[in-house]
């Protein structure tokens, strides 16, 4: 092979191990992923919550487009809402729900999960992601992804579970806050409950 030859063989290949994963191929590795950190941790099993909330940071919060799931779950009043309250509100709702992550994630990783396979390739810019968590009771959790292209990588900007929607089950408890307190008192009450999940966390 001339050197040419190869060194397009090489690229190539390179090329190829670079490639973005498909989007049940990104959910099923990070999920494995992080999975088995959470599960060798030591400080994990003696009850440190601060270890979960750094794994996810490290390996989760990248495959999440954390803006567009705010923008979700406030609904049509992010129109209303100036720059610096929607950073407010992405940056608050972006903690809540790496704690809710975090703390369903110490609870749920000793369950097996089983992973679908897209039924077909990816055609446009957005896709499903299905995923079954057992319980203990024999009937598995459906747990899906709604996952949207980004350049060359998918993001997460919704999860179900058994078929309910998290941003849209945030949704009618954001809309009766701004109803009663604005935009500001539904930062202020996403403030709040972070406050209160960090003290009971100590």
């Amino acid at each position: 092979m001339s050197r040419a030859l190869l060194a397009l063989a090489l690229l190539t290949l390179s090329i190829a191990a670079c490639a973005a994963p498909t989007p049940d191929a990104l959910v099923k590795n990070t999920a494995e992923e992080v999975l088995a950190l959470v599960r060798s941790d030591p400080e994990i099993a003696a009850g440190n919550s601060s270890r979960v909330y750094a794994i996810v940071e490290e390996k989760v919060l990248g495959h999440f487009d954390f803006q567009r799931m705010t923008r979700l779950a406030v609904g049509k009043h992010w129109r209303q809402a100036s720059e610096p309250q929607r950073q407010a509100l992405t940056d608050n709702f972006r903690t809540l729900l790496v704690r809710t992550y975090a703390v369903a994630l110490a609870q749920f990783r000793d369950r097996a999960v089983e992973y679908r396979p897209l039924d077909d390739a990816p055609t446009g810019d957005e896709v499903m992601v299905h995923t079954l968590v057992a319980t203990p009771q024999g009937k598995p959790i459906n747990m899906d992804y709604r996952m949207a292209r980004e350049g060359e990588d998918w993001k997460v900007y919704d999860v179900l579970v058994d078929g309910v929607s998290l941003v849209v089950n945030y949704r009618s408890q954001f809309d009766a806050t701004v109803a009663g307190k604005g935009i500001d008192g539904l930062v202020a009450m996403l403030a709040e409950k972070n406050a209160a999940a960090q003290g009971g966390a100590q």
